[in-house]
Protein backbone atom coordinates (compact mmCIF):
# COMPACT_ATOMS: atom_id res chain seq x y z
CA UNK A 1 0.00 0.00 0.00
CA UNK A 2 1.39 3.39 -1.01
CA UNK A 3 1.84 5.79 1.87
CA UNK A 4 0.32 9.25 1.64
CA UNK A 5 2.85 11.85 0.61
CA UNK A 6 3.51 14.84 2.82
CA UNK A 7 3.40 18.49 1.78
CA UNK A 8 7.14 18.68 1.05
CA UNK A 9 7.07 15.56 -1.13
CA UNK A 10 4.09 16.89 -3.10
CA UNK A 11 5.79 20.27 -3.57
CA UNK A 12 8.95 18.58 -4.83
CA UNK A 13 6.89 16.49 -7.27
CA UNK A 14 5.34 19.67 -8.69
CA UNK A 15 8.75 21.37 -9.00
CA UNK A 16 10.13 18.26 -10.72
CA UNK A 17 7.27 18.16 -13.24
CA UNK A 18 7.64 21.87 -14.06
CA UNK A 19 11.42 21.54 -14.38
CA UNK A 20 11.08 18.62 -16.78
CA UNK A 21 8.87 20.72 -19.06
CA UNK A 22 11.36 23.59 -19.38
CA UNK A 23 13.03 23.80 -22.80
CA UNK A 24 16.77 23.70 -23.42
CA UNK A 25 18.64 26.85 -22.22
CA UNK A 26 19.62 27.67 -25.81
CA UNK A 27 15.94 27.64 -26.79
CA UNK A 28 15.15 29.88 -23.81
CA UNK A 29 17.67 32.48 -25.01
CA UNK A 30 16.24 32.35 -28.53
CA UNK A 31 12.70 32.77 -27.18
CA UNK A 32 13.80 35.71 -25.01
CA UNK A 33 15.45 37.37 -28.01
CA UNK A 34 12.29 36.92 -30.11
CA UNK A 35 10.19 38.21 -27.19
CA UNK A 36 12.32 41.38 -26.93
CA UNK A 37 12.02 41.99 -30.68
CA UNK A 38 8.24 41.64 -30.47
CA UNK A 39 8.14 44.00 -27.47
CA UNK A 40 10.11 46.59 -29.43
CA UNK A 41 7.53 46.37 -32.22
CA UNK A 42 4.57 46.72 -29.83
CA UNK A 43 6.00 49.70 -27.93
CA UNK A 44 7.20 51.35 -31.14
CA UNK A 45 3.72 51.15 -32.68
CA UNK A 46 2.27 52.49 -29.42
CA UNK A 47 4.63 55.47 -29.63
CA UNK A 48 6.31 54.74 -26.29
CA UNK A 49 9.56 56.39 -25.26
CA UNK A 50 12.03 56.35 -22.37
CA UNK A 51 14.08 59.05 -20.65
CA UNK A 52 17.87 58.64 -20.62
CA UNK A 53 18.84 58.69 -16.90
CA UNK A 54 22.14 60.44 -17.58
CA UNK A 55 21.16 63.17 -20.04
CA UNK A 56 17.41 63.44 -19.49
CA UNK A 57 16.89 63.07 -23.24
CA UNK A 58 13.65 61.42 -24.36
CA UNK A 59 14.38 58.44 -26.61
CA UNK A 60 11.71 56.72 -28.76
CA UNK A 61 11.50 52.92 -28.81
CA UNK A 62 13.10 51.55 -31.98
CA UNK A 63 11.23 48.83 -33.87
CA UNK A 64 13.66 45.91 -34.33
CA UNK A 65 11.24 44.20 -36.73
CA UNK A 66 11.60 46.97 -39.28
CA UNK A 67 14.22 46.88 -42.04
CA UNK A 68 16.30 49.47 -40.18
CA UNK A 69 16.00 47.49 -36.94
CA UNK A 70 17.09 44.21 -38.53
CA UNK A 71 20.00 46.00 -40.20
CA UNK A 72 21.02 47.40 -36.80
CA UNK A 73 20.94 43.91 -35.23
CA UNK A 74 23.12 42.39 -37.95
CA UNK A 75 25.63 45.24 -38.28
CA UNK A 76 26.15 45.91 -34.55
CA UNK A 77 26.89 42.32 -33.47
CA UNK A 78 30.65 42.56 -34.01
CA UNK A 79 30.87 46.03 -32.47
CA UNK A 80 28.96 44.90 -29.37
CA UNK A 81 31.33 41.96 -28.94
CA UNK A 82 34.63 43.78 -29.50
CA UNK A 83 33.51 46.87 -27.59
CA UNK A 84 32.71 44.92 -24.44
CA UNK A 85 34.98 46.35 -21.70
CA UNK A 86 36.20 43.18 -19.92
CA UNK A 87 36.65 41.13 -23.12
CA UNK A 88 40.46 41.04 -22.92
CA UNK A 89 40.52 40.04 -19.25
CA UNK A 90 37.86 37.36 -19.72
CA UNK A 91 39.60 35.87 -22.77
CA UNK A 92 42.94 35.77 -20.94
CA UNK A 93 41.38 34.02 -17.94
CA UNK A 94 39.56 31.56 -20.18
CA UNK A 95 42.80 30.68 -21.96
CA UNK A 96 44.52 29.95 -18.65
CA UNK A 97 41.57 27.97 -17.31
CA UNK A 98 41.26 26.07 -20.61
CA UNK A 99 44.93 25.09 -20.43
CA UNK A 100 44.57 23.92 -16.81
CA UNK A 101 41.54 21.86 -17.79
CA UNK A 102 43.16 20.29 -20.85
CA UNK A 103 46.28 19.15 -18.97
CA UNK A 104 44.09 17.58 -16.27
CA UNK A 105 45.05 19.94 -13.43
CA UNK A 106 41.49 20.92 -12.55
CA UNK A 107 40.17 17.37 -12.77
CA UNK A 108 43.01 16.15 -10.52
CA UNK A 109 42.39 18.91 -7.97
CA UNK A 110 38.64 18.22 -7.87
CA UNK A 111 39.11 14.47 -7.48
CA UNK A 112 41.73 14.76 -4.74
CA UNK A 113 39.65 17.25 -2.78
CA UNK A 114 36.60 14.98 -2.74
CA UNK A 115 38.24 11.55 -2.45
CA UNK A 116 40.36 12.62 0.54
CA UNK A 117 37.33 13.93 2.43
CA UNK A 118 36.24 12.21 5.71
CA UNK A 119 32.98 10.24 5.24
CA UNK A 120 31.09 12.46 7.71
CA UNK A 121 31.97 15.56 5.69
CA UNK A 122 31.69 14.02 2.23
CA UNK A 123 28.42 15.74 1.28
CA UNK A 124 29.61 19.16 2.43
CA UNK A 125 32.97 18.71 0.73
CA UNK A 126 31.27 17.79 -2.53
CA UNK A 127 29.06 20.89 -2.41
CA UNK A 128 32.05 23.05 -1.43
CA UNK A 129 34.20 21.76 -4.29
CA UNK A 130 31.26 22.28 -6.67
CA UNK A 131 31.02 25.91 -5.56
CA UNK A 132 34.76 26.50 -5.78
CA UNK A 133 34.79 24.78 -9.17
CA UNK A 134 33.30 27.86 -10.83
CA UNK A 135 36.84 29.20 -10.99
CA UNK A 136 37.05 26.76 -13.92
CA UNK A 137 33.89 28.29 -15.36
CA UNK A 138 31.54 25.74 -17.01
CA UNK A 139 34.04 22.89 -16.59
CA UNK A 140 32.83 22.35 -13.02
CA UNK A 141 29.31 21.61 -14.27
CA UNK A 142 30.72 18.76 -16.35
CA UNK A 143 33.26 17.34 -13.88
CA UNK A 144 31.73 17.66 -10.40
CA UNK A 145 28.24 16.02 -10.76
CA UNK A 146 29.42 12.67 -12.23
CA UNK A 147 32.36 12.66 -9.82
CA UNK A 148 29.92 13.14 -6.93
CA UNK A 149 27.78 10.26 -8.17
CA UNK A 150 30.84 8.01 -8.41
CA UNK A 151 32.08 8.88 -4.91
CA UNK A 152 28.64 8.32 -3.36
CA UNK A 153 28.38 4.98 -5.16
CA UNK A 154 31.78 3.89 -3.85
CA UNK A 155 30.76 4.56 -0.23
CA UNK A 156 27.37 2.84 -0.59
CA UNK A 157 25.24 5.97 -0.81
CA UNK A 158 22.76 6.81 -3.54
CA UNK A 159 24.65 8.00 -6.66
CA UNK A 160 21.82 10.33 -7.67
CA UNK A 161 22.19 12.15 -4.35
CA UNK A 162 25.88 12.70 -5.11
CA UNK A 163 25.00 13.83 -8.62
CA UNK A 164 22.44 16.29 -7.25
CA UNK A 165 24.82 17.62 -4.58
CA UNK A 166 27.59 18.19 -7.11
CA UNK A 167 25.24 19.86 -9.57
CA UNK A 168 23.69 22.02 -6.84
CA UNK A 169 27.11 23.18 -5.69
CA UNK A 170 28.35 23.95 -9.20
CA UNK A 171 25.07 25.56 -10.26
CA UNK A 172 23.78 27.40 -7.19
CA UNK A 173 27.25 28.57 -6.22
CA UNK A 174 28.34 29.51 -9.72
CA UNK A 175 29.31 33.09 -8.78
CA UNK A 176 30.45 32.39 -5.20
CA UNK A 177 34.12 31.72 -4.56
CA UNK A 178 36.95 32.32 -2.11
CA UNK A 179 39.00 33.65 -5.03
CA UNK A 180 38.34 36.19 -7.76
CA UNK A 181 37.00 34.26 -10.75
CA UNK A 182 36.26 35.01 -14.39
CA UNK A 183 32.63 35.72 -13.55
CA UNK A 184 33.71 38.60 -11.30
CA UNK A 185 35.63 40.20 -14.16
CA UNK A 186 32.68 39.71 -16.50
CA UNK A 187 30.12 41.19 -14.09
CA UNK A 188 32.44 44.07 -13.21
CA UNK A 189 32.64 45.05 -16.87
CA UNK A 190 28.88 44.83 -17.35
CA UNK A 191 28.25 46.86 -14.18
CA UNK A 192 30.77 49.53 -15.20
CA UNK A 193 29.14 49.93 -18.61
CA UNK A 194 25.69 50.11 -17.01
CA UNK A 195 26.86 52.66 -14.41
CA UNK A 196 28.35 54.81 -17.18
CA UNK A 197 24.81 55.60 -18.33
CA UNK A 198 24.44 57.74 -15.20
CA UNK A 199 28.06 58.55 -14.28
CA UNK A 200 30.84 57.77 -16.75
CA UNK A 201 33.48 58.13 -14.02
CA UNK A 202 32.07 55.26 -11.95
CA UNK A 203 34.14 52.06 -12.09
CA UNK A 204 33.18 48.62 -10.71
CA UNK A 205 36.18 46.34 -10.11
CA UNK A 206 36.25 42.51 -10.02
CA UNK A 207 36.79 42.55 -6.22
CA UNK A 208 33.82 44.77 -5.35
CA UNK A 209 31.61 41.75 -4.70
CA UNK A 210 34.32 39.60 -3.14
CA UNK A 211 33.26 39.75 0.53
CA UNK A 212 29.72 38.72 -0.38
CA UNK A 213 31.06 35.86 -2.52
CA UNK A 214 33.25 34.60 0.33
CA UNK A 215 30.33 34.57 2.78
CA UNK A 216 28.12 32.89 0.18
CA UNK A 217 30.54 29.96 -0.14
CA UNK A 218 30.08 28.92 3.50
CA UNK A 219 26.32 29.59 3.57
CA UNK A 220 25.69 27.62 0.37
CA UNK A 221 27.96 24.77 1.51
CA UNK A 222 26.00 24.32 4.75
CA UNK A 223 22.59 24.72 3.11
CA UNK A 224 23.48 22.43 0.20
CA UNK A 225 24.90 19.75 2.50
CA UNK A 226 21.87 19.83 4.80
CA UNK A 227 19.38 19.70 1.93
CA UNK A 228 21.18 16.76 0.36
CA UNK A 229 21.46 14.79 3.61
CA UNK A 230 18.07 15.63 5.11
CA UNK A 231 15.83 15.99 2.07
CA UNK A 232 17.22 14.77 -1.26
CA UNK A 233 18.87 11.53 -0.14
CA UNK A 234 15.94 10.32 2.04
CA UNK A 235 13.58 11.09 -0.85
CA UNK A 236 15.59 8.85 -3.17
CA UNK A 237 15.54 5.93 -0.73
CA UNK A 238 18.34 3.71 0.54
CA UNK A 239 20.62 2.57 -2.26
CA UNK A 240 21.42 -1.15 -2.51
CA UNK A 241 23.20 -1.78 -5.77
CA UNK A 242 20.63 -2.07 -8.55
CA UNK A 243 17.76 -2.11 -6.04
CA UNK A 244 16.48 0.94 -4.21
CA UNK A 245 14.24 0.71 -1.17
CA UNK A 246 11.14 2.90 -1.10
CA UNK A 247 11.89 6.39 0.15
CA UNK A 248 10.39 7.64 3.39
CA UNK A 249 7.41 9.75 2.34
CA UNK A 250 6.12 10.65 5.75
Amino acid sequence: MTEKKGFVAKALDIIERIGNKLPDPFVLFVLLAVFMILLSYIFSVAGASVVHPGTGEELPIQNLLSGEGLQFILTSMLENFTGFAPLGLVLAMMLGIGLAEKVGLLDYAFRKSILKSPPALLTYTLVFVGIMGNIASDAAMVIIPPLGALVFYKVGRHPLAGLAAGYAGAGAGFTANLFVAGTDALLAGISTEAAAIIDDTMVVTPVDNWYFNIASVFVLTIVGGLLTSKLVEPRLGKYKGDEVEDADTE
